[in-house]
Formats: structure tokens, C-alpha cells, sequence
């Protein structure tokens, strides 16, 4: 991680980057600005603004292209920060709001004090290829059930319904039921429904052969409820144990803890964050379901959530599902980091000794 305290000699060069056109503004050292302009988003535009210009701070949002433009920066020589998107709502919440004008406000809040960048660090190469695989099977999945959806509610307003069944049988179970007239509609839709089916199950054996590189997925998989997708999507989201320097903070880099609006004596209870990355979030949460349901073995996590829900309404229980998630990051991260085996009453076993 780079040292935000650090002060960068120089100019300071904010980049507003676009799926087509990105802006930049270069400040010098008194905070003028000497040059602005706007480069087309590709390598060769990208590669001669960053070789034009003096050694530089260069700032800019975190997006769809800024892990390869962030690269190409620091292969430049240039001290490279990417800007949490979400901590600088403020910057670009105003009425004169440009690109041009974006691209300077990045090099001034770059300049004055990169601490207020939230700066984040982007993954590896081979994580982020690893992960498009999960995230292509997540992409297969939603389809797949907006396409069921769409067959059962054709089918119900017939005055019929079909029968319950599990999404990877749904193509099998359901061709039979489905009246004569609307055959005509529905029949390609239920075989394409089947062929999702067969990718879906495809993408799952490319993380299954994927996960065997990675010793640690399975040592969390020892967990009851984190199955080979959950602890696939953990591995390669985080990448990497030491970016925490304490387990507990990993909670927090999942959005799983709680808004504060603190004024004086108002200090109301919020909802969670949901920073951080949406689709291992989900996947944490479907854990604790699990670990909370009628399946879930006895544990300390399972222990932890019934003591948070006793007492306590339907949204009592929903709080206790997260709590048990945040916990659940937080247990994942520290047997990963210290490579203990997972002990389901290691919290009990203490008190006891």
C-alpha cells in the first residue's frame, strides 16, 4: 500500500478517465494550472500523456479503466493513486459539474492531502481473471432466473401453476406442464433455460479446478455453510491476508457494519455500508442463512446469531444474519492469515479453559 502521508514533489496531474475521452488538468507546484486537456481512453493516448508530462502525482477515479491506466502510470515512473469513487460524492456533487472540471478537482484534493482519496489498490492480474469466472456464472445465474420467472408467470396467468422444483431440474420438470397453447411460446425459452443450465455447471468446474491452486480455499471451506463459491470469492476478492492489518477491518472493507449519523445526542441506528464488493457480500450473507437455518450445525457462530435474535423481532433476525456474515469475514480472514484449522466452538473452548 502506498504511504498517503507522503508528499510528492512536483506537479500533480488529475485524470477524470471516460469509456471514451478522459480529461486531465496538471497543477503545478503552486497549485496552478499549467495544461488541461482531453486524450482518447486508449494505450497509445493514455501511454504519450503520461510520457509528455514531468514526474507527477497522477489521480484519478477508480472505474472500468483504471486498473490498466493505473498501471501504465506507474510503469511511467509516475506516483499513481485511484480514488475510492465513493469517498468523493462531495467532489462532483455541484452545479457546474464537467469532466474538465472533475479532472481538476482530483489534482487539487490529490495535491492538498491524499488521504482524502480513500485510495484503494487493485488486484493482481490473475485474481481479477479468476474472478471473472465467478462473475460470469453470477451473470449466467440472473438470466437464467429471470427467464424461470418469465416462464411461471406466462404460465400462471393461464390459471395454472408450475411445479416447485430446483433452478438446474427446472428445464426437465417443467416441459410437461406447461399448457398446449402456450407451447409454442414457452418451449425455446425452457431449452434455453436448459443450455444456461449446462454453462452454469460448466463456469462451476473452471472454480473448482481454479480453487485447487489455492491451498486456502479450502482450509475455509472447513467452515460449515462457506461452500466452494463463497471461499473462492473471498480468496480472490481479497487476494491477499496482509492488505488487513487486523481482521475485524475486513468487516468494514465489506460494507457489513453499520452507517453512523452521530450529531450531538442523535446517534440513530442505520443500515449497513454495503461498501466494498457487492457479489462476496451476497454470498456471506447466504452463508450466515445457511448457518442460522435448520441445516446449520452447532457452533459459535450459530450460537452468536441465536443470541442476537432472541428478543427480537422478524428485522431482529435480518440484523442477526449480518452480524453472523460480518463475523464470518472476520473468522474467514483470520484463519487464512494465521492458517489455523477451524474450530466450530473455539470462542466456547476458551471461556471453558
Amino acid at each position: 500500500m502506498k504511504d498517503c502521508n507522503a508528499k510528492s514533489e512536483g506537479f500533480v496531474l488529475g485524470l477524470d478517465l471516460g469509456d471514451r475521452k478522459s480529461h486531465y488538468a496538471l497543477l503545478d507546484e503552486q497549485g496552478k494550472v499549467v495544461e488541461q486537456g482531453a486524450v482518447r481512453t486508449n494505450r497509445q493516448w493514455i501511454r504519450s500523456l503520461f510520457s509528455n508530462i514531468p514526474n507527477s502525482r497522477v489521480v484519478m477515479e477508480v472505474g472500468t479503466h483504471s486498473r490498466w491506466v493505473s498501471q501504465m502510470s506507474e510503469q511511467q515512473g509516475h506516483e499513481t493513486f485511484v480514488a475510492n469513487a465513493r469517498r468523493l460524492r462531495w467532489i462532483f456533487e455541484n452545479d457546474q459539474k464537467t469532466d474538465r472540471m472533475d479532472a481538476e478537482w482530483l489534482g487539487r484534493v490529490g495535491r492538498f492531502d491524499a488521504n482524502l482519496l480513500h485510495p484503494i489498490q487493485h488486484r493482481s492480474q490473475q485474481a481479477q481473471a479468476d474472478l471473472a469466472i465467478l462473475r460470469s456464472r453470477e451473470a449466467l445465474v440472473k438470466a437464467r432466473t429471470q427467464l424461470i420467472n418469465h416462464v411461471r408467470g406466462q404460465v400462471k396467468a393461464w390459471g395454472k401453476r408450475l411445479p416447485k422444483c430446483a433452478a438446474k431440474s427446472f428445464h426437465r420438470r417443467v416441459l410437461g406442464e406447461i399448457p398446449d397453447q402456450l407451447r409454442p411460446a414457452l418451449e425455446t425459452t425452457v431449452e434455453m433455460i436448459g443450455q444456461l443450465t449446462s454453462e452454469i455447471a460448466g463456469y462451476e468446474s473452471q472454480i473448482a479446478q481454479r480453487a485447487e491452486e489455492y491451498p486456502e480455499i479450502e482450509q475455509l471451506r472447513a467452515i460449515k455453510g462457506v461452500g466452494l463459491l463463497s471461499s473462492s470469492a473471498f480468496v480472490w476478492t481479497l487476494e491477499d491476508p496482509g492488505r488487513f492489518s487486523r481482521s475485524r477491518q475486513v468487516g468494514a472493507y465489506l460494507g457489513l457494519i453499520p452507517k453512523r449519523d452521530q450529531s450531538g445526542q442523535r446517534d440513530p441506528r442505520l443500515g449497513i455500508t454495503k461498501a466494498g464488493d457487492e457479489a462476496l457480500r451476497r454470498l456471506l450473507v447466504q452463508s450466515a442463512h445457511y448457518i442460522l437455518g435448520p441445516f446449520g450445525e452447532d457452533c459459535d457462530l450459530r450460537r452468536f446469531g441465536e443470541r442476537r435474535m432472541e428478543g427480537e423481532a422478524e428485522k431482529g433476525k435480518k440484523r442477526a444474519v449480518v452480524a453472523v456474515a460480518r463475523k464470518l469475514s472476520v473468522l474467514m480472514h483470520h484463519l487464512w492469515k494465521t492458517g489455523e484449522a477451524y474450530d466450530p466452538f473455539y470462542q466456547e473452548n476458551r471461556k471453558a479453559a
